[in-house]
């Protein structure tokens, strides 16, 4: 894959932030942000992604794989898309800020 197209292909690994009670405590205690990511994504691109779009060193990543739900509604069943989170912990000194604010 030429360079060009590698880059491409990181600007859409990551899909966006997973905002829950649980990424706002690991935001808090550890210096980790929480993205939802392409479910064919690597610990190695959402590294590089994440360190091209927010200009960020990067420490760990760690990946989750989530399945998706069952609903019903009425007699119709229904399944949630599978998807990918991942948990980035952020180097020492350095910090994204989602809201803006200052």
């Amino acid at each position: 894959m030429n360079r060009v197209a590698h880059q491409e292909r990181l600007m859409t690994v990551l899909r966006g932030p997973h905002l829950s009670e649980k990424s706002a405590i690991a935001a808090e205690k550890d210096n980790q942000v929480v993205f939802k990511v392409r479910t064919d994504a690597t610990k190695r691109e959402i590294r590089q992604a994440v360190e091209l779009l927010f200009e960020v060193s990067v420490a760990d990543v760690t990946v989750v794989n989530v399945k998706g739900k069952t609903k019903r509604s009425g007699a119709s069943r229904g399944r949630r898309a599978d998807w990918k989170k991942a948990y980035v912990k952020l180097a020492e000194g350095s910090q994204i800020d989602f809201l803006g604010a200052e």
